[in-house]
């Protein structure tokens, strides 16, 4: 069956049509996408050259880190490249791409997250049977599950669009492309597909919200019998990634569990979970982690001292 497509691009409308907004912003997203590659390049190289690469909550740690790099790289540098143009087009294909890899990689960042509250719960509330439960070979087998999940999440999401007929209007209202405003300009009956995409998508996020939120009540529940520094160390831990969860999961949760529809204002909630969250996460999991801090001293210390001996 031949698929029906007139048009060869999308206009995307972006955050602002005013000069001054799109320059500031320009500014401020320029600014947090190399904050953004820095602050993850330090923690993935850092861990990459530490013993804390062994330590499975800091190995799936690297993997977030470079999850949050190529997630936002899926969208962030075609968004500072916009603002500076008059016209934002963006051509059917690199829309299509974005789609898919928008889903790959934030499906895959919330089974990594997922992953990391298990490893958590196994640490505090079994921690005689944590080498066992975690060792190497079932952290490995941990992110193939999460890379596979990922991928059988975001392949019929592109299906799907993808065989959609787009032959009249070709505006997106947002900075890229996502699949309820690529609903809302089909040119056929897209009920039963915006269905689909909000259970595969938005009822999932809920699901997967639920049990963290659970999982974090258990450990929290089991604190009780711990030590006074080991419930300080273990709330610390905990705290950063509650402090991921809600900042990635709240805005997608409210962006993807509802009607298929797209609204104005999902525009700046897409901007939590697509720039902010990745943002923080380097920040959140280093400013009150010791072991982190030490171990990123350590390294840069010795890269740049050896640096200097050579020179």
């Amino acid at each position: 069956m031949e698929i029906q497509r007139n048009i060869s691009e999308f206009i995307l409308l972006g955050l602002s049509d005013d000069k001054d907004v799109q320059i500031f912003c320009f500014m401020l997203f320029l600014l947090c996408f190399v904050a953004l590659l820095v602050g993850n390049s330090l923690i993935l190289i850092s861990i990459l050259c530490s013993p804390l690469f062994h330590q499975p909550m800091y190995y799936f740690l690297s993997q977030l880190s470079f999850l949050d790099i190529c997630y936002t790289s899926s969208v962030t540098p075609k968004l500072i490249g916009d603002l500076l143009e008059r016209t934002k087009t963006i051509s059917y294909g690199y829309c299509m791409l974005q789609v898919f890899t928008m889903h790959f990689f934030g499906s895959i960042e919330i089974f990594i997250i997922t992953t990391m509250a298990f490893d958590r719960y196994v640490a505090i509330c079994k921690p005689l049977h944590y080498m066992v439960i975690m060792s190497r070979t079932k952290c490995n087998f941990l992110i193939l599950a999460a890379w596979v999940g990922g991928f059988a999440h975001s392949f019929p999401q592109l299906s799907m669009i993808m065989h959609l007929p787009f032959c009249g209007p070709n505006e997106i209202n947002r900075y890229f492309c996502d699949i309820f405003p690529l609903l809302k300009i089909a040119c056929t009956d897209t009920y039963v597909i915006g269905v689909l995409v909000l259970v595969s998508s938005g009822v999932i996020l809920l699901v997967i919200f639920v049990i963290l939120f659970l999982s974090y009540a258990i450990i929290l529940f089991s604190l009780r019998n711990h030590s006074v520094e080991g419930r300080r160390k273990a709330l610390s831990n905990c705290a950063s990634h509650i402090s991921v969860v809600v900042l990635f999961f709240g805005p997608a949760i409210f962006s993807y569990l509802r009607p298929p529809t797209a609204f104005p204002e999902d525009k700046l909630l897409a901007l939590f979970y697509t720039i902010i969250a990745p943002m923080f996460n380097p920040l959140i999991y280093t400013l009150r982690n010791t072991e982190m801090k030490n171990a990123m001293r350590k390294v840069w210390s010795h890269i740049l001292f050896s640096k200097e001996t050579y020179s």
